[in-house]
């Protein structure tokens, strides 16, 4: 019983430890990049500058107020051509003074501030939906980054076997040597081949290493060496519907000309704005009144601007230029994803082919590394030939892990590039 008291504690410890340790999925980096890459700023930045944009628009529906002054000499004023008897009528004083105080209101515009205000809102549109563009093509880069990432644990896990198996046969060999029974140099060349095996571990750890700290950059988060990569299950359907971001974007920037030609006719649609000033001046509105009067003036004035001269009607056919570029690069964009989608389907399908022949291989090697072994312990083989089959078998579950760590990479790829991407789990 007192046994089992310090046991349970230890095993408990490890556990813990156990499942202390790290993991991270692909989804999560997908996520992380989404929250933390430096460009997911500007979506805020955009915002703000739109707010401000949109309460400048707003002010044009507001009243304008001006203040002017103004102090004038003038060479000659107006003068009554008359002289009546008992009757004198003095001419303006040369030297005018006049400070008014002038307030305009617009009482309709056609819709022109709504027009603006409608532009700036898809502008916001347009431009955040540029960043997430920008986001969402970082998928690919996090797929390459994490697959080969995890192609080199798969491969890591392969070695370590590889070196097991050296380490046992090393020892088994070790003895036949000793006793006389294999030649010296036997267990000097599963030496060597050990050596060897270390120098490529420590190979892949490097360069997982250097691919994890590229990834942790790209998500803004740091994965640790011991941390593990988990392998998503990514099912890969065809599907002849594209659902990405730039299609939206088109929309977008088409929905935006449509806003901008409404804006331009409307530009010619006439305009109602009341107004009033006061002032106080010498001269005031009464001109032959030589002193310093108060005075005022209201009233309502229209504006409509009968001929632009076929400025409207040119700016128009420049949209509808624009709105055929769009188009143009919309179908561009579609042409050129589909042919990447065919292009990964007709590798995601040679993958498939490459994986069903590397399953076929395996065992054959097996067998012949396992005929190896007993020749080897029987002295009919050297070390040497030994360690050829060994590798040949190495290399034949290395290449069905590369295939498999392929298989999934243009998988996820394929997904990203249909906009077909699910959360991979």
């Amino acid at each position: 019983m007192n046994i089992i008291k310090y046991i349970i504690p230890i095993l408990l410890l490890f556990s813990i430890k156990v499942n202390a340790q790290e993991k991270v999925t692909l989804q999560q980096c997908y996520d992380l990049a989404n929250s933390n890459y430096p460009l997911v700023k500007q979506k805020a930045l955009l915002a703000q500058q739109n707010t401000l944009d949109l309460a400048f628009i707003k002010t044009e529906k507001l009243p304008k107020i001006d203040f002017t002054a103004q102090a004038t000499y003038q060479s000659d004023v107006t003068a009554v051509p008359l002289e009546l008897p008992n009757i004198s009528i003095d001419p303006p004083n040369k030297d005018q003074y006049k400070a008014t105080i002038s307030a305009n209101q617009m009482l309709y515009d056609g819709g022109i501030v709504n027009s603006k205000l409608k532009i700036k809102e898809t502008e916001l549109k347009v431009n955040q939906q540029q960043v997430e563009i920008a986001l969402y093509q970082l998928k690919k880069q996090i797929n390459t980054l994490y697959f080969s990432a995890l192609l080199l644990e798969e491969q890591k896990s392969l070695l370590l076997i590889k070196k097991e198996q050296l380490e046992a046969k090393l020892k088994e060999v070790s003895a036949a040597v000793k006793y006389g029974v294999a030649l010296p140099a036997s267990d000097a060349i599963l030496k060597a081949e050990l050596l060897k095996v270390a120098q490529n571990e420590f190979d892949i750890d490097a360069n997982k290493n250097t691919l994890l700290q590229n990834l942790s950059q790209l998500i803004g988060q740091e994965i640790k060496e011991n941390t593990v990569l988990e392998k998503p299950q990514i099912l890969a359907t065809v599907t002849e519907e594209i659902n990405r971001p730039e299609l939206n974007l088109f929309e977008l920037q088409d929905e935006l000309l449509t806003n901008s030609s409404e804006l331009i006719a409307k530009k010619k649609t006439p305009k109602v704005m009341a107004f009033a000033t006061g002032g106080y001046g010498n001269p005031g509105l009464n001109m032959l009144d030589n002193s310093f009067q108060e005075f005022y003036m209201v009233g309502v004035k229209l504006n409509w601007n009968i001929i632009d001269w076929k400025a409207s009607k040119k700016q128009q056919k420049s949209l509808a230029f624009s709105k055929q570029i769009i188009d143009n690069k919309k179908e561009v964009f579609e042409f050129n994803t589909n042919v990447s989608l065919n292009n990964d389907l007709l590798n995601i399908k040679k993958l498939e082919q490459l994986l069903k022949t590397d399953t076929e291989i395996i065992p054959i090697r097996e067998e012949i590394l396992k005929t190896s072994a007993s020749q080897l312990k029987n002295g009919v083989i050297t070390s040497s030939a030994y360690i050829t089959e060994l590798s040949n078998l190495h290399e034949a579950k290395n290449s069905l892990k590369t295939h498999e760590i392929q298989l999934l990479l243009a998988k996820a790829n394929y997904q990203i590039t249909s906009g077909t991407h699910e959360n991979n789990k």
